[in-house]
């Protein structure tokens, strides 16, 4: 900063910016391009389980069989989680319903049903949880993270700008103002990542809990179901 630098443009001020406050722009700006490639990923993801999942539930409440839902959920609704934890409830109900069919003269144990039904679609469930989850560690790390970052470039370049002015003459407002300038962008950026990370991952953990209360409640539903169906299948083989 020994003389005035004519343009003061955002891009003139970045490639004036020292290495290290460089070096904390580009992680700054990957940071916020991976942020955005999740936002966007998970936006679609959601809005697509959403209807998939409404659709589901229509149809399942809707009085129709159960075992063609059965054969046809997969396929017609491959995204929902609430489709993978009806999925994994009625195969267990198949394999019961086939034992205690078969010829080996045992009654059914129903609370062997109800136990293997409820164990399976809680697995199903936390693992869906899973897979809609990831990402979000990423985008709360970015939010809380970038803005301290921003702030450690800003620091570093002031210093410098002021570092620089040690051996001139004179200090006026035109020599260090350039300097200062650009360790602003750093903290500008910083603030560019975080804001809409912070957004996304508020926005996506509450859709994250309210997934995951539906899909409690239609497990909560779907087994007292089985359980009355497995009742009267229980009662006919004991008469």
């Amino acid at each position: 900063m020994n003389e005035a630098i004519a343009s003061h443009g955002i891009m003139d001020l970045v490639s004036q910016a020292g290495p290290v406050v460089k070096l904390v722009m580009l992680s700054l700006l990957m940071s916020s391009v991976v942020s955005w490639a999740i936002i966007l990923d998970k936006w679609r993801r959601f809005r697509r389980i959403s209807r998939e999942s409404e659709a589901f539930e229509e149809k399942f409440w809707s009085g129709g069989s159960v075992g063609k839902l059965y054969q046809t959920a997969a396929d017609d609704w491959p995204g929902s989680p609430i489709v993978a934890v009806f999925l994994a409830g009625f195969r267990e109900w198949k394999r019961w319903e086939g034992g205690s069919s078969g010829s080996s003269g045992r009654d059914p144990e129903m609370g062997d049903l109800l136990t293997n039904v409820r164990r399976s679609m809680s697995v199903t469930s936390s693992r869906e949880l899973d897979s809609l989850g990831q990402g979000l560690t990423f985008l709360a790390t970015v939010g809380s993270t970038s803005p301290f970052v921003g702030l450690f470039g800003t620091v570093w370049g002031i210093m410098n700008a002021f570092i620089g002015l040690a051996g001139a003459k004179t200090s006026t407002l035109t020599m260090v103002a350039p300097g200062i300038a650009e360790a602003l962008i750093a903290t500008a950026m910083g603030l560019v990542a975080a804001i809409p990370a912070v957004m996304a991952y508020n926005k996506y953990a509450a859709d994250l809990r309210r997934m995951h209360q539906s899909m409690d409640n239609f497990s909560a539903e779907f087994l007292n179901i089985l359980e009355r169906q497995a009742a009267r299948r229980v009662g006919r083989v004991s008469s």
